[in-house]
């Protein structure tokens, strides 16, 4: 009994033990549990506090821009009222103009139709007239005149013949001065300078040092830099300066470019006056280019085709009579430009012309042909207009003057070619004698370039190696000279220098 008492208190205070146990780890739970949703609805709470203030912040934002909108709406508006007003009041005057344009327009058809009705009353009153007089001299109208003319004639005839002579005098006499006025005031607007074209140039060294460099170990370095140019080079006791000789200005500036870029670098042997040379060239080309667009500027004249263009610039190194061909055109267009202007005459075709009226000098040296015929295959091929081109043909009159504009050019050309000092005959006589020893020598098969050098008494020929042989170069040598004997005058003698040469390149890698 006692044993079954105390199992049933052990019972009875285990469950108890266990009953209060979880009621402490419950408000234990509950504790933690009110503490973690009291954080959670504190910031709950904070948050609903901030979105409110960030509706609120919007709201406001928005009857701001709301009320900005508005009003920059009102100031478009008011804009728009304004433009309209004023619209509307250009309309009211443009209205009024018109109806007096119209009224005044009636007016003048009014009078032109009282006009035409007194014009025809007196032709009526005019034909009556006529018809009564004829009735009354029982001649007509034209026997009349005919009989009064025949009398005076036969009056006046000596008198009449004074008069004419009087009159056609005094108007020669008038055009003519006004011509020559009109000639002097075009030639003052344009009074381009001349200078003379020489067929030397001069190129300083630093020291005479430089010379013995330039000459070469057995002359190989000058006969190299002779050989690729064309020139001849003077080096002589004249103190820090090497002489350049030859008649194509190309040539010669080919020579000076790369001479000075050679004593510039310092090595001076024949791999790098090759490499010089080449280099000129291409300057060269750079400076065409820029003479041809530079002249198209000094004009205004644009929308010409680029190698057009380069021709032109070619032209800077072309003389004609001592007269640099590019000036002379740059001259041409300037003076037909102004002659244009003053008699009325389409000035932009009166340029254009003038300034490619010697186009094709810039390949007469290339092309069979006269210059003037080149010169309109030339622009034919770059389609330039059918005016200018009639402007061009016909300056030295190979062709009709067909419109003022060719007359116009023809005009400035000779006024440029005739100023004082403009041309040298001489020089150019000279250098049309080199030229013509050149193409004699070049018309032999097998040549591949020639140099006509010291001023003309030495003709160097540079042949093909792969088709003329040792003994091929000697008898064209000796046919050279038989051409030149049968073709050319010349004073004294020319020597035919005709060079083969064989190079052999290999590359070791």
């Amino acid at each position: 009994m006692n044993v079954i008492l105390i199992l049933s208190g052990l019972l009875i205070g285990a469950a108890g033990g266990f009953y209060l146990g979880y009621l402490v780890r419950q408000a234990i739970a509950r504790r933690r549990l009110d503490t973690a949703e009291g954080q959670i609805e504190k910031m709950l709470e904070e948050a609903e506090k901030k979105s409110q203030e960030v509706v609120l912040n919007a709201k406001n934002k928005a009857v701001e821009i709301l009320e900005e909108a508005k009003k920059k709406e009102k100031e478009r508006e008011d804009q728009i009222l304004r433009s309209e007003q004023r619209l509307e009041k250009r309309e009211n005057i443009i209205d009024k103009k018109t109806e007096e344009i119209e009224r005044g327009h009636k007016i003048l058809e009014q009078k032109a139709e009282e006009i035409k009705k007194i014009r025809h009353e007196a032709e009526e009153v005019r034909k009556k007239e006529l018809q009564r007089l004829e009735k009354i001299a029982g001649l007509s109208k034209e026997q009349a005149k005919k009989i009064l003319l025949q009398l005076t004639e036969e009056e006046n005839r000596d008198l009449l013949a004074k008069h004419i002579a009087k009159m056609e005098k005094e108007g020669f006499e008038e055009i003519e001065k006004t011509a020559k006025n009109l000639m002097t005031s075009i030639i003052q607007k344009y009074a381009g300078s001349h200078t003379a074209e020489v067929v030397t140039t001069t190129v300083s060294i630093p020291s005479d040092e430089v010379k013995g460099r330039i000459i070469g170990r057995e002359g190989r370095n000058i006969k190299a830099l002779e050989k690729l140019t064309g020139v001849e080079i003077i080096v002589d006791d004249t103190p820090e300066a090497v002489v350049i000789s030859g008649f194509d200005p190309v040539r010669r500036e080919v020579a000076r470019i790369a001479l000075e870029k050679l004593i510039g670098d310092g090595r001076i042997h024949p791999t790098r006056i090759e490499e010089a040379v080449e280099y000129a060239k291409k300057e060269i080309d750079n400076k065409v280019r820029e003479a041809g667009e530079a002249a198209t500027y000094d004009l205004g004249i644009a929308g010409l085709d680029p190698k057009l263009v380069y021709l032109l610039g070619r032209l800077r190194y072309r003389t004609s009579f001592g007269q640099n061909v590019l000036l002379h055109s740059l001259e041409v267009a300037h003076l037909s430009g102004a002659l244009a202007a003053e008699l009325g005459a389409d000035v932009a075709v009166a340029k254009k012309a003038g300034l490619l009226h010697d186009i094709g000098k810039a390949v007469d040296h290339e092309i069979q042909g006269t210059h003037v015929e080149i010169g309109i295959k030339i622009l034919e091929k770059f389609k330039m207009p059918k005016e200018v081109i009639d402007a061009v043909k016909s300056h030295h009159e190979d062709y009709p003057f067909e419109t003022s504009e060719s007359f116009i050019v023809g005009a400035a050309d000779a006024i440029s070619a005739s100023r004082p000092g403009a041309r040298k005959d001489t020089i150019e006589k000279y250098l049309k004698r080199l030229e013509e020893l050149e193409t004699t020598a070049s018309s032999f098969a097998g040549v591949e370039k020639t140099y006509a050098i010291q001023a003309g008494r030495e003709i160097r020929v540079f042949v093909k190696p792969e088709e003329v042989d040792d003994l091929g170069a000697l008898k064209l040598a000796r046919e050279i000279a038989d051409k030149i004997e049968q073709d050319l005058k010349y004073p004294g003698e020319i020597k035919v220098n005709v060079l083969r040469e064989t190079r052999s390149v290999e590359y070791a890698r």
